[in-house]
């Protein structure tokens, strides 16, 4: 069996902040929030550094940090979406970006690889091709092996604890959107939250959070544009108490999306999240046999 070396940018892959106790049923994941980006891809990308930006869900990592403190995990990627995609199937590739054959068991015909964001996306989130030439087949294999496999590892040993200690888990998928990828009837939105119509989390659960987000002034809808991805599907399964909620925030609100910089109302909406996850997390700890019964 091939062993493939890591890259030595990402020594570790992804980042993962616990609280000295985990004090309620609850994992932050931040899987697109990665901005080291190798030299090897960008000597390979037509694109330069800010180019390859554009798919990051630049500083969300950032505004969710409160989350420690308040008792929950949060695990983050080093490594770009741009560079690869863990919110994927492990092998959801598009057969002609690479040279070489794919292994049989790969997803090449999901819509995602059709629209060029697989798990080695061909595209940036605007549309931009990002590579010069096609890539070999072990360049992918090397780049699953070595941050996919580990970063998804890690995500369920942290939901398992969870689970043994709690009894149930609740992950939040935390993420971005760009404030020109929302149709008329979003425009408006500032958040958008996705439980794959209500397979992914206990309905409670989602209205709970939505509750208390409009609480804090946020105008939110949900599942249209974003009604989760991999991630929050794969680790979704409200029957057996174990819950995925993602959650898309309009960069508009905090970031200026040309310049790819904070802005002012930065620490505004850090501290309304804040708010809203320690609400939530409190009247879990408090209640946590309301939720299962939900669920079931």
């Amino acid at each position: 069996m091939t062993r493939f070396r890591p890259d030595p940018e990402f020594d570790p892959p992804f980042d993962v902040a616990e609280p000295t106790r985990q004090l309620a049923p609850f994992v932050f994941n931040a899987p697109h929030s990665g901005s080291v980006y190798p030299q090897a891809l960008l000597d390979a990308s037509v694109l330069d550094a800010r180019g390859l930006r554009r798919s990051e869900d630049a500083f969300v990592d950032r505004l969710f940090a409160a989350v420690v403190p308040l008792g929950a995990p949060l695990m983050s990627a080093r490594f770009p979406r741009a560079y690869l995609d863990v919110n994927r199937e492990e092998l959801e590739l598009d057969p002609r970006m690479f040279e070489g054959r794919l292994p049989a068991r790969a997803n090449t015909r999901s819509m995602r690889v059709a629209g060029g964001l697989g798990t080695v996306p061909r595209i940036v989130a605007d549309g931009h091709e990002i590579y010069r030439r096609r890539l070999p087949v072990e360049e992918a294999l090397r780049r699953i092996e070595t941050l996919y496999r580990p970063y998804h590892r890690a995500l369920d040993l942290l939901i398992g604890r969870t689970i043994e200690r709690f009894g149930q888990s609740v992950l939040i998928d935390c993420h971005s959107m760009p404030s020109g990828s929302l149709g008329r009837d979003e425009a408006k939105a500032e958040i958008v939250l996705g439980d794959r119509y209500g397979t992914s989390c206990a309905p409670a659960l989602t209205e709970t959070v939505e509750r208390a987000l409009q609480a804090r002034g946020f105008t939110v809808i949900r599942n249209k544009p974003y009604a989760g991805g991999f991630i929050t599907e794969h680790y979704g399964a409200p029957p057996i108490g174990r819950h995925a909620l993602q959650i898309e925030i309009n960069r508009a609100i905090y970031m200026d999306e040309r310049t790819l910089t904070p802005l002012p109302a930065f620490a505004d909406v850090a501290g309304r999240l804040t708010a809203v996850c320690s609400e939530v997390m409190a009247t879990l700890e408090l209640h946590p046999p309301g939720l299962r019964m939900a669920a079931e």
